[in-house]
């Protein structure tokens, strides 16, 4: 029972250890955005969408330096977000997501959860898709894209969010 009691402050001193250093890093990650003023005005144009807070907006700032400068296909295919087909003659299979970069798929997963919530647009366009008969995660899937669009649009465009 000690052995355990033991092993538990050791293992609760090492997240404790782990979630200041990431808290360090984010704080880092932070500055460097705010410091350079093309990386801010960029942060501040993708965290006005409601749903998007600083931890997508960094990842998406980090990890696809192309959003804003390529157009909805290529960027939904550069985040794996684009169907692909799997046919095959006179076959016609299901459309499926794969490829791209992983990291920022599920940052947009995440973000796109919190946008089904905050965000009217987005909420309104899932929910005319299940309406429609569309399973629940393809619907999801269609939300994400729609979202990276949107804020591919937006960085574009240099175009704060707005409710068309």
């Amino acid at each position: 029972m000690l052995r355990d009691l033991g092993l538990q402050r050791h293992l609760e001193a090492h997240i404790a250890l782990l979630d200041d250093a990431i808290g360090r890093l984010e704080a880092d990650l932070t500055t460097l955005i705010r410091s350079t003023p093309i990386w801010r005005e960029a942060d501040e144009l993708l965290r006005s969408v409601p749903g998007v807070g600083p931890v997508t907006s960094c990842a998406l700032l980090a990890d696809l330096p192309e959003l804003g400068h390529l157009d909805r296909r290529r960027i939904a295919a550069l985040a794996g977000l684009a169907p692909v087909a799997r046919d095959s003659g006179a076959f016609r299979g299901r459309r499926m997501i794969v490829g791209g970069r992983a990291h920022v798929r599920r940052s947009l997963y995440m973000a796109t959860v919190a946008t089904i919530k905050h965000n009217p647009v987005i909420r309104a366009f899932l929910h005319r898709l299940v309406a429609a008969g569309r399973p629940g995660k393809v619907a999801v899937i269609a939300a994400m894209r729609k979202l990276l669009t949107i804020l591919n649009a937006m960085l574009r465009d240099r175009r704060p969010w707005q409710i068309a």
